[in-house]
């Protein structure tokens, strides 16, 4: 693990993928939004929240493409260094990893077209494809889920972009899950 590194982009950005893992690992989400805790359903959950980060980054891209692809580095160095600790063979990371960032790609494109659109069913469809693989009966967990994307990504809407830059998030503390 690099603690310190020359490029103060990678430094940054690390900083901005812990705040999303520490966010994407909170009990509620699993207990409560119904997201299964197994290594697929982690993988939802930080993509969700590295998506919204890059969603906030791209309303700036001049001044934050640097840090938006260290982002996505980070989590996908951060990915192959733990299939490497489960196990994986050298050959079958790479093909994972793959894998892992054409469902990614997937994801951001889903929920950034619903996104755009104001459209919370078209969202609330997307995360009930993708974090629930088409599961009828989480179709309002799904809804839960959609509602909390929205809070999250106004909050981060008004975060100063700087604060970003240097590495710097705090993602809002939940007051109430009767809101989602």
């Amino acid at each position: 693990m690099v603690i310190f590194s020359s490029n103060r982009s990678e430094n940054h950005a690390q900083a901005l993928y812990a705040a999303a893992i520490n966010q994407a690992r909170q009990e509620f989400l699993f207990k409560d939004f119904g997201v299964q805790d197994t290594i697929d359903g982690r993988f939802d959950m930080i993509s969700l929240h590295i998506f919204l980060i890059l969603r906030r980054l791209k309303e700036e891209t001049d001044r934050t493409a640097e840090l938006a692809q260290s982002l996505f580095d980070t989590m996908f160095g951060d990915m192959d260094r733990s299939l490497r600790e489960m196990g994986a063979g050298d050959l079958g990371v790479g093909r994972r990893v793959k894998v892992m960032a054409t469902a990614f790609y997937g994801r951001l494109a889903a929920y950034e077209k619903a996104m755009a659109n104001n459209d919370t069913d078209a969202l609330a469809k997307a995360i009930l494809r993708n974090i629930f693989r088409e599961e009828g009966s989480k179709k309002e967990n799904a809804k839960r889920i959609a509602n909390y994307t929205n809070w999250i990504a106004d909050a981060l809407s008004t975060f100063p972009i700087n604060d970003l830059l240097e590495g710097h998030l705090i993602f809002p503390a939940m007051i109430s899950l009767e809101n989602f």
